[in-house]
């Protein structure tokens, strides 16, 4: 026989659910790891930059840095209601698309959507990455935001509309029968709305290489139709004797009783300038500014500390004290026109002499740090677009982030967010093809940068594969992974992919039981290092030193757009 004292009942309260608390969490790990062996697991993705051109300078709050929005955000539009300004970028066939920023005073600048989120709205197929869509023209009127695009890789030209710049955006509203891209909407004062576009040359007879036009009709806003006859504005560019190239992204302003349009001339890279023509009549005739191009780095010394090139594709905004600024593409080179960030955007004021917009006199370098607009300064805490920042997301909420793009039309949802993780699901898609794979990106923002993530996968044969990728299209990357190898050993290994030629540059059998990888990619301008460790303490090993990032380049890979920093994983990548 036993004697049973004195039952402390809380105490049998406290132990009863301590066992149950723990076996609770042994049946949801358990049930966590099915879930998860069907994924590869994201824990967290670390990103910092490290550009020296910021290292060496300090701004007040009296100043700003360019580009206000670093990395691959180019064709900016930009439009203000009351004290609060709009700009939307070039998405091309990353999905969602065009995003929207929001600004109190120009300077700091937080995404608030992006405007194509629905695949109703854009299905970008079996497209190369660099269709999609091209530049936008966002504009405000009666209450509504119109932003008008072309989607070369679906309805064309097309517009959509909203109440709140954050959506709900309409299904696009679509203007058949236009040949051209980079439209421009204006509301003029009298109620008549005008589309103004480039297009190909009149009579489709080109007088040189590069030879484009610059068209415009009256648009029927109720109805939604074209009021009138394409009417030919401006035959080529700024002076045809001298054989100009490229005319596009044409912007309609009126001010002080003339129509202005400003417009992007000399094609998208290393001649790229802003030119101006005005008019007292909406169809012209135009007249072209005698000291054109109002913004070019053309004629600069190359070699100059912090270069900024191929500027141009501008738009203005009037601030409420009736000072004017302009936004514009930009790039910053490592050297020999190499950039692998793609085409920027930058900020500087508009200057108006006898009646002529300049933006820097139309010849001096683009500064990397200016002063701001004479705006109040906001107190918002937003994440930083430009100069060095630390960015990282611990996956915690039940939505991507807005910064978070896919490469095209997701047709099915192939990843989730559960337990403080990203969950992304390997497909057969391959990141050599042009489908939507499964990869979750976001921009390379700086020349120099780190980025990180943790990540759980445990490959099944020796097509899978799980990583990190810095992208710059399907046939131009580099990927840190994990795969099995031929002995069905885990191991840790660099894919180089440029053109058509794959190689492994370098790779490291892993430990049996290394359910986690670490792994880092350390951009240096042109060289990117590569790094692991398997557990999060530990020290990170070097897997491959300088390797040539010049694959990412614009001018190596061909395109529009920059590079993406990248979770991916696939069934059959090899």
């Amino acid at each position: 026989m036993f004697k049973i004292e004195k039952i402390d009942f809380k105490i049998v309260s406290v132990i009863i659910l301590m066992v149950a608390a723990s076996s609770c969490k042994k049946i949801s790990q358990k049930s966590q790891s099915v879930v998860y062996s069907d994924y590869a697991a994201f824990d967290w993705f670390d990103y910092k930059g490290k550009d020296d051109a910021y290292m060496n300078i300090s701004k007040s709050d009296k100043e700003y840095f360019n580009p206000i929005l670093a990395g691959f955000y180019p064709d900016p539009t930009i439009c203000r209601v009351e004290d609060k300004f709009y700009l939307v970028n070039s998405s091309f066939c990353y999905f969602p698309g065009l995003p929207i920023f929001e600004s109190t005073d120009l300077v700091n600048w937080k995404q608030i959507a992006n405007i194509i989120d629905r695949p109703e709205q854009a299905n970008f197929g079996n497209s190369r990455l660099s269709g999609g869509m091209y530049a936008p023209t966002l504009r405000y009127h009666n209450g509504i935001f119109y932003v008008i695009c072309t989607n070369v890789s679906g309805v064309g030209n097309f517009i959509v509309t909203a109440k709140n710049p954050v959506g709900p955006w309409s299904n696009p509203i679509v203007i058949p029968g236009v040949d051209g891209i980079d439209p421009d909407i204006f509301f003029d004062d009298d109620g008549k709305v005008y589309i103004t576009h480039n297009g190909p040359p009149p009579n489709n007879i080109s007088l040189h290489d590069g030879h484009r036009a610059i068209y415009m009709f009256e648009y029927d806003l109720a109805n939604q139709k074209i009021a009138s006859q394409p009417k030919l504005v401006i035959n080529g560019g700024t002076d045809m004797s001298k054989k100009p190239v490229w005319i596009e992204g044409p912007h309609v302003i009126k001010k002080s009783g003339y129509y202005y349009m400003i417009c992007a001339q000399g094609g998208t890279g290393f001649n790229h300038s802003e030119v101006v023509f005005r008019s007292k009549n909406i169809y012209g005739p135009y007249e072209s500014y005698g000291d054109n191009p109002i913004m070019t780095q053309l004629h600069l010394d190359p070699n100059r500390k912090n270069e900024v090139s191929t500027t141009g594709h501008a738009d203005f905004v009037e601030l409420p004290n009736g000072d004017w600024w302009a936004v514009f593409l930009g790039c910053r080179p490592y050297g020999m026109d190499l950039y692998n960030t793609g085409r920027e955007t930058f900020m500087m004021p508009v200057e108006w002499k006898n009646d002529w917009p300049t933006i820097v006199d139309g010849n001096k370098a683009i500064p990397m740090i200016n002063k701001r607009p004479n705006l109040p300064l906001s107190k918002e805490k937003t994440e930083p677009m430009s100069g060095n920042f630390v960015w990282h997301d611990d996956f915690e909420n039940s939505k991507l982030g807005l910064k978070w793009n896919f490469i095209r039309t997701p047709s099915e949802k192939w990843y989730d967010l559960k337990n403080g993780k990203l969950l992304i699901k390997p497909r057969k898609e391959s990141i050599h093809t042009e489908t939507n794979f499964s990869f979750i990106g976001r921009k390379q923002q700086h020349l120099k940068f780190e980025a990180s993530t943790k990540l759980e996968y445990t490959p099944k044969d020796t097509l899978g594969t799980a990583g990190l990728v810095a992208f710059q299209n399907e046939k131009y990357y580099l990927l840190i992974g994990k795969r099995l190898n031929a002995n069905g050993k885990q191991e840790v290994y660099l894919e180089k992919t440029a053109k058509d030629k794959s190689e492994i540059v370098s790779k490291k059998e892993l430990e049996d039981n290394a359910v986690s990888l670490f792994v880092k990619i350390e951009g240096k301008a042109r060289f990117y290092d590569f790094y692991y460790k398997t557990t999060e303490k530990g020290v990170w090993i070097l897997l491959a030193k300088d390797i040539d990032g010049v694959i990412l380049s614009t001018k190596e890979a061909g395109g529009f757009v920059g590079t993406y920093l990248a979770m991916y994983t696939s069934t059959k990548h090899f």
